[in-house]
């Protein structure tokens, strides 16, 4: 029978079938291998559904049904009955995945968990890390050896295994082998006969990392005949598959095609693409194995059995017996792969051999026995290590059962050692060392990548000790010691003379295999420290490596040198002309291993395994000693010649990041020198080689100022090193010390340079300490760490780790503090611990006759005053090596008896030199009325008190006692004089007073209140101020006058959507209401801000067009400033602006009180209403034509009339300038002055922005007067100023019928059909354009008029009424809250509340109180514009009780305002006009959306986050919208959308409808603030999440813990209320220096 029946039969057919056949492994791969090409790649394109549906039906249910040898389901039910899950959790973990650590349980910080298991583990709340994965892990939930407690979470409880089944064997064995060699074919392979059925062929193009992808998608254009849209989405496949078929036919048209690709490619990079042409059959194939991928990990899944099988059938032997096992055949051919199967291959080895501790180790084993071959082909391959199989190296060598197995068994660490150096044998000199001069940097990185799998293996160093591993673990120290033997003494400097060197020598390759084993060589040492027996083994290797060292050999015989009566027999060697070489890494490991040896005790042992003989410990410093005083030349600029790459190396040879296992190894290893030689020998050896032996020891003098202060610089280093060797004693094994007390050491070193953060100190220390600094700041203030008051006497200004720029800022400070506090400025030695008994006799160096000699000769010089021979430096540390000294000898001292104490530095210091008055204290003496040396006075004169001397102690103890006694005279002093006040205290409290100052001030107070009124007749006077301002940009003084000049203040438009009350909506300019009349719900307001300083209008101009001329030069300069829309920075204060607003002086308006009274008696408001219709209708007449209405115009003069006020020419073209940049950006339109609505958005922005300034007061809880700064309140009222003088440069017939428009909202009779309803106004803005338009009703058509100051009075005073009550009426309407509950007391006012709901919504069932308290609330925040708009326009004072949050406040602002202390009087006094009119409020305060206190709370939310617009599986930036709490997918394609004909992100999508351009989002995953201020402009900000030392942490770096800081987030409401995202976007871009822009509008 034919298959293409059989593909009819039914899977229990087809399993009987299989079960009947005589082999039915056989029978089911020939079923595969003629199933699959009848599914598969028969199309250029395939429906994925489809293909999916006739593979589960043709091919998959068959397989199942062989599988359970039933129908899949129910045997499924039954295999599931009887096992259970895995207690692994084995989650593959893609890439961006938030993974957790646990700094108190994980064995190593490899160990992680994925997030439902951390939320589910007892690691919630400890001490955990947060990092984004890159790709390839698991989680490692239920591995016991990966957690030291809680190892698994509440999921993952330890299951049964389930028995193996015969059938699933068979199976895994047929299909594993057959996908195993499908995804290893390749392109020279034959194929089989039965395959070829069909001449069709595909043109496979794969991804590599040397072609970008528009190098990929031109040469597919050119190649493939493709379109510029097709060629995208095959480079967008392969660099996500891994490879892509782009074209299919017969053999010879994709030979072209492959030909093609590899020529247009070649042309573009000098490496062709990889292409191959593959037969359809074996792309079927593959395609099949591909999906056998993903079905293999659901049949392991279904039980441990399964599982178990699997990995049985990966793992067993070939039968073949040159091929390896099936899983080894595709290890070994993983950089051959394509990305898709690689990903599929590591899946698969995660869900099941890693999962099952036998089968894990046998396959670390297997791993590590291809280990070279897999390391070689990745330094060769061009992908990342995540998608290598080496990166499996981390989940097998940190198990530490499987380290120590695989160090016992297969000796892994010589497998990696061996590895690294067949890879770097190239880099290998004649002599054996490494020289790296013009290597592959790609390449050499990859193999530094090794170094870490020797990290891993090294990770848990082994409690018990068995004697194969000792065996194994010395043999692989051996093969590493023969690493550094390459690295000892490699790329040796010798200075150039004469002239610059021509070409930098490399450097940065040894430095960075050096950083690499910075911490392996730790990790030795503590594997050696761990058993003694290793420990002097390892010693005992390490100083043979030494020996056998043959580099910087001397080149002369010894000589002896004399000094002092004292003979040092040594050869001659000078660093300044002989190679040195700074690597010393097997002189180094001897340092640390003897460290270990004195710390353990095994010292004592050490003559057991080494001969005394031999430890030549003058030869061992030999090279150490080099080291340091090349880092000395170098310092003294003797090397400058050798270039840059010197200085770089000496850099990092004290950097905190490689001077563990460098600098400070040197200094153990001259400590380990010096406590083994006689001092005197051990000074004159470093006086030899520092080249200063002849300096010392004779009258050798020089001419030569360079060579002086080579001289002087060398001495400074030398007395330095001194320093270092006696006072350096943190080390455990070195002194009785911790490794906490080294820690704090240097915790309080950095400290006393400066308050630091948490992060600034860790970075400070190196990294196998850090993790030791456990205590806490706090999260209050700063988050900083200050150096507590009793730690400071451990500063030693000379600490080691000191850079110079560091021992300058911390003496200064330390000196700056103890001036504070009233000390002198001595910065004294710290006492140090005592040394262990190994290194006791370094101390004996502060005493010796050389270094007696050394001091006494620099004291000389300095005594002397030979300015060329002695700098203070020498000095300073010349003191500071005599206070070591004599502290060292009061230590002993104080812990022996005077006979039991050999040191003897006071006695040497008085008597050497004593007899021709030349000894150190003699000098010392001298030296105090030295005026060179006034900085050193107080280090001198503390240095003379502390010498044994028991004459100096008596007048010492003679002189604290009589401060004593002065102390207690003059506390009896302060007591008497306290007990004088409180006894004569009613003398002062019962002083009478004046009762007519009384009566006055009584009077006075009345007064003020009577004019502390701004609207009406009762209007206070305005005062009359001069303001003399200064130019910021002149300096000349000049005085605000409306004839003057135009002084201006810089300010910044911009629109608005802080009071939304519906975010995202919009406003169209083509609106009937808008701009006229601003809807309620504020969508959008235009704001006008200003920092408050001055500027002359021509200085402004003229700094204007400086600042255009020289930003467009400027790199990016569009990204902070946008020119074409006038856009600058303040010259002072650097806050962005677009325009300026001109200072218009306050018009001193005095009321005559008894005419305003009178008129008041005949103008009352229906009186006022009658007249101002009569008065439009007259305007309204002229407009049509003269006429019989010219009666009515002349009778209808509104109460009195004054000329116009004139202002200047610069004055009137700034007014222009501010209204054409507040139209041109509130309505997004063009410059347009002569456009009717120029002046609405100049009242607008002026409503608008007393309202944003209202809520902020009111959300930050402070007054309404006397809160805002000057220069805020200044430029206030400049906007309000510009707004009322505005209306001079506009027609006024178009302000006319603006007036006219606005007041039909009030009156029903003035109203038209585009007239909105009471509940489509905003009244605050219709306030203002009122009273800042009736001006406008005075003015003639040949006389410039405008109303008197009484005829304001009234305007304002009735136009505030109607509005007022307009808007208690739009209360009553809108608010939603329970008016029918009864409660409370029924005053008048709460009685005339419910007659206004009554007459309002024609029901009387309702409460008073409640009405009147609604009311109230909904009213107030008007209330509060309009006194901050009438006190700016008229500057009447307000009230003390607006100044303070006390008090009636309501009725004092009732008051200011003219209004009755009821507001609801109003009404009742108005009945007869306000009922016959008649025809949701508090309106909410905006703030930003709450957020979790947790942050992995919203690592959860986003980890759940699906795009609307995308299904895979690649990693998004789940973006949250602080305005509204909208999570968007910022930066991918998928959600880009058009706006305003161009496309753009997400992120800046919705910031144009929510936050009208303006954004505010938190990027999750990234941790990182983003502000945004328009499609082209934005910058990152600081999340306001802090970690437990008060500091962020962007991009998750660190990875501690995080919690919302309320304070930071206050900050950030503030930024959005006060409108100062543009100018904090500006300030950011303008101190960072873009160099690339970043395209903001793709966000």
């Amino acid at each position: 029978m034919e298959y293409g029946g059989r593909c009819c039969s039914s899977p229990s057919h087809v399993l009987q079938r299989w079960r009947d056949a005589a082999d039915c492994g056989a029978e089911m791969l020939c079923f595969v291998v003629e199933q699959v090409p009848q599914i598969y790649c028969l199309e250029v394109e395939s429906n994925s559904q489809e293909e999916e549906e006739v593979v589960q039906s043709r091919l998959l249910q068959p397989l199942e049904w062989f599988l359970f040898g039933e129908d899949p389901q129910a045997g499924l039910e039954k295999l599931q009955q009887g096992s259970a899950s895995s207690q692994l959790c084995g989650r593959v973990f893609k890439e961006g995945e938030t993974v957790y650590s646990c700094r108190d349980c994980a064995i190593d910080p490899t160990c992680v968990l994925c997030m439902d298991c951390f939320q589910d583990s007892v690691h919630k709340g400890h001490r955990y890390k947060m990092h984004a994965s890159s790709g390839g892990g698991f989680c490692d939930c239920g591995d016991l050896e990966a957690w030291k407690t809680g190892p698994c979470c509440s999921k993952h409880d330890p299951g049964a295994a389930t028995a193996m089944e015969t059938r699933a064997q068979k199976l895994f064995q047929v299909l594993l082998r057959y996908a195993t060699d499908l995804l290893v074919w390749e392109e020279s392979y034959e194929l089989a006969a039965e395959l070829v059925k069909e001449d069709t062929y595909y043109c496979v193009l794969y991804n590599d990392e040397h072609h970008s992808y528009d190098h990929v998608i031109y040469t597919l254009q050119r190649s493939v005949q493709c379109d510029h849209s097709e060629a995208h989405t095959h480079t967008a496949l392969i660099d996500k598959e891994g490879r892509r078929a782009v074209k299919r036919g017969k053999l010879r048209s994709c030979q072209q095609a492959k030909d093609l690709i590899r020529s247009h490619s070649e042309h573009i990079s000098l490496q062709p693409l990889r292409v191959e042409i593959l037969h359809s059959a074996v792309m079927a194939h593959q395609s099949f194995a591909m999906r056998l991928g993903a079905w293999f990990q659901q049949i392991i899944g279904y039980s441990v059995g399964f599982r178990q099988v699997f990995c049985q059938v990966a793992l067993e032997p070939s039968s073949e017996g040159d091929q390896p096992s099936l899983i080894s055949r595709l290890m070994l051919h993983d950089s051959r792969l394509y990305k898709g199967a690689r990903k599929f291959i590591h899946e698969l080895i995660f869900c099941s051999l890693l999962m099952e501790t036998e089968y894990k180790r046998r396959f670390a084993i297997e791993f590590t026995k291809h280990y070279k071959q897999l390391q070689k082909d990745y330094t060769l391959d061009d992908h990342e290590r995540s998608i290598s199989i080496t990166a499996l190296s981390v989940q097998i060598f940190t198990v530490p059962t499987l380290a120590r197995q695989l160090i016992e068994e297969g000796n892994v660490i010589k497998v990696i050692v061996d590895t690294v150096m067949e890879l770097l044998s190239e880099h290998l000199d004649a002599n054996h060392r490494f020289h790296f001069q013009g290597y592959n940097s790609d390449k050499f990185f990859r193999i530094q990548v090794i170094f870490h799998d020797l990290r891993y293996i090294l990770i848990s160093k082994p409690s018990v000790w068995t004697e194969e591993l000792r065996t194994q673990f010395l043999e692989g120290f051996r093969v590493f010691l023969g690493l550094l033997h390459c690295m000892q003494g490699m790329e040796e400097v010798k200075r150039q003379f004469g002239q610059h060197i021509e070409v930098e020598p490399e450097w940065e390759a040894g430095f960075s295999i050096q950083r690499q084993l910075r911490h392996i060589l730790v990790m030795f040492q503590d594997w050696c420290s761990s058993d003694e027996t290793v420990l002097l083994l390892s010693f005992r290797e390490c100083h043979r490596a030494l020996m056998r060292c043959n580099n910087q050999p001397f080149q002369s015989e010894a000589t002896d040198y004399y000094m002092c009566k004292h003979i040092l027999h040594v050869s001659p060697y000078k660093v300044s002309q002989e190679p040195v070489s700074i690597h010393l890494p097997i002189s180094r490991a001897l340092a640390g291993l003897y460290v270990q040896l004195c710390y353990t005790g095994a010292v004592k042992r050490l003559h057991e395994f080494l001969d005394p003989e031999s430890c030549d410990f003058t030869w061992f410093a030999e090279h150490p000693l080099r080291c340091v005083v090349l880092a000395a030349q170098v310092s003294a600029e003797m090397w400058r010649r050798n270039g840059l790459s010197l200085v770089s190396q000496v850099y990092y040879y004290h950097d905190v990041k490689c001077r563990d296992e460098m600098f400070d190894k040197d200094v153990i290893m001259l400590q380990i020198a010096a406590s083994k030689m006689d001092p005197n020998h051990f000074i004159m050896l470093i006086l030899q080689r520092f080249e200063l032996f002849d300096v010392f020891n004779g009258s050798l003098a020089s001419k030569d100022q360079e060579l002086l202060k080579q001289w002087n610089r060398l001495t400074e280093e030398m007395l330095y090193l001194l320093i270092i060797i006696v006072g350096e004693r943190y080390v455990p094994g070195i002194s009785h010390v911790t490794k906490e007390d080294v820690t704090m050491r240097e915790v309080i070193h950095l400290l006393c340079i400066q308050p630091m953060a948490h992060s600034s100190l860790v970075k400070g220390l190196p990294e196998n300490i850090n993790n030791l600094l456990t205590s806490k700041p706090g999260v209050s203030g700063h988050g900083l760490y200050e150096v507590k008051k009793e730690c400071l006497p451990e500063f030693n200004p000379f600490f080691f780790h000191y850079s110079k720029s560091q021992h300058s800022k911390a003496e200064d400070a330390q000196k700056k503090r103890r001036t504070q506090e009233g000390s002198d400025k001595a910065l004294r030695p710290p006492v140090p611990p005592p040394f262990c008994p190994a290194f006791s006799s370094i101390v004996h160096l502060l005493c010796c006759d050389i270094l007696i000699h050394i001091l006494r000769r620099v004291l000389q010089r300095a005594v002397e005053d030979r300015a060329t021979y002695w700098t203070e430096a020498m000095i300073q540390r010349s003191l500071h090596l005599i206070g070591q000294g004599l502290l060292e000898e009061k230590a002993q001292l104080g812990a022996s008896t005077v006979e039991q104490v050999t040191f003897d530095f006071s006695l040497k210091a008085r008597t050497i030199g004593s007899e021709h008055r030349k000894s150190v204290f003699h000098l010392l003496s001298k030296m105090t009325a030295l005026p060179s040396l006034e900085a050193q006075k107080d280090m001198i004169k503390w240095t003379l008190q502390i010498v044994p001397d028991k004459d100096k102690a008596e007048r010492k103890r003679k002189a604290e006692a009589a401060k004593l006694h002065r102390q207690k005279i003059m506390a009896q002093m302060s007591a008497m004089q306290k007990n004088f006040i409180e006894s004569h205290k009613m003398l002062y409290d019962n002083m009478p007073e004046s009762s007519q100052g009384d009566t006055s001030s009584l009077l006075c107070a009345m007064e003020l209140g009577e004019l502390c009124v701004a609207v009406g007749p009762q209007r206070g006077s305005t005062p009359a101020e001069r303001e003399v301002l200064t130019c910021i940009l002149c300096q000349e003084e000049q005085e605000v006058q409306a004839r003057s000049p135009a002084m201006v203040l810089t300010a910044c438009v911009q629109r608005s959507t802080v009071l939304t009350q519906c975010r995202g909506k919009t406003l169209a300019n083509n609106e009937t209401m808008y701009p006229l009349f601003m809807p309620p719900d504020l969508a959008v307001g235009t704001h006008t801000g200003s920092c408050g300083h001055v500027m002359h209008a021509t200085c402004w101009q003229k700094y204007f067009e400086a600042v255009q001329n020289t930003t467009r030069n400027r790199l990016h300069a569009e990204l902070i400033i946008d020119l074409e829309n006038g856009e600058y920075m303040c010259p002072l204060c650097k806050s962005l602006c677009n325009t300026v607003v001109p200072l218009i002086p306050l018009e001193p308006l005095t009321l005559n009180y008894e005419n305003a009274e009178l008129v008041g008696q005949l103008l009352t408001l229906p009186r006022w209403i009658q007249i101002l219709s009569a008065r439009i209708k007259g305007l309204k007449s002229v407009a049509q034509g003269p006429g019989k209405d010219s009666y009515v115009i002349s009778q209808s003069h509104l109460s009195g009339e004054s000329p116009v006020r004139k202002y200047s020419d610069s004055i009137a073209e700034m007014l222009v300038v501010c209204a054409t940049t507040v139209h041109r950006v509130g309505l997004q339109t063009g410059p347009n002055e002569l456009c009717p609505a120029v002046p609405v958005m100049s009242w607008n922005t002026c409503a608008f922005t007393i309202q944003a300034i209202e809520n902020l007061l009111q959300e930050e809880d402070k007054t309404l007067f006397g809160s805002l700064q000057n220069r805020q309140l200044a430029g206030l009222k400049a906007v309000v100023q510009f707004s009322a003088t505005q209306r001079l440069k506009s027609s006024q017939a178009v302000i006319q019928k603006h007036f006219t428009d606005m007041l039909g909202a009030l009156l029903p009779t003035m109203s038209s059909e585009s007239t909105p309803s009471i509940l489509e106004v905003d009244f605050f803005h219709l306030l203002v354009g009122l009273v800042l338009a009736i001006p406008a009703l005075y003015q003639e058509e040949a006389v410039d008029l405008q109303p008197s100051a009484v005829s304001s009075a009234y305007n304002h005073l009735y136009i505030l009424h109607l509005v007022t009550m307009a808007h208690m009426v739009q209360v009553l309407l809108s608010s939603t809250d329970d008016t029918a509950v009864f409660g409370g007391e029924e005053g008048e006012a709460e009685r005339a509340a419910a007659e206004l709901y009554a007459a309002v919504s024609q029901c009387t069932d309702v409460s008073g109180s409640s009405v009147a308290d609604r009311v109230r609330r909904g009213v107030t925040p008007f209330l509060r514009c309009a006194a901050l708009f009438f006190n700016c326009l008229t500057g009447v004072p307000p009230p003390e009780e607006l100044s303070s949050t006390t008090g009636r406040y309501l009725r004092a602002l009732c008051s200011y305002l003219a209004l009755p202390c009821d507001v609801f009087q109003l009404f009742q006094e108005h009945r007869g006009t306000v009922f016959p009119l008649l025809q949701s409020y508090p309106r909410k305060r905006n703030r930003l959306i709450e957020l979790p206190e947790d942050y992995s709370a919203l690592l959860n939310q986003a980890s759940h986050f699906q795009c609307p617009n995308s299904t895979d599986d690649e990693r998004k930036h789940p973006t949250l919208c602080l305005f509204c709490g909208t999570i968007l997918c910022s930066q991918s394609t998928c959600c880009h959308s058009q706006l305003d004909g161009e496309e753009v992100g997400a992120c800046t999508a919705h910031a144009a409808t929510c936050g009208a351009g303006v954004g505010m989002f938190l990027r999750i995953r990234e941790c990182e603030m983003v502000l945004m201020a328009s499609k082209t402009r934005g910058s990152t900000y600081p999340a306001p999440y802090l970690d437990d030392y008060g500091e962020t942490d962007p991009q998750l770096g660190r990875g501690n813990p995080l919690h919302l800081c309320p304070e930071r987030y206050r900050k950030l409401h503030q930024l959005w209320q006060q409108h100062c995202i543009l100018e904090e976007i500006a300030r950011s871009l303008e101190v960072v220096n873009v160099m690339f822009a970043f395209e903001w509008q793709m966000l």
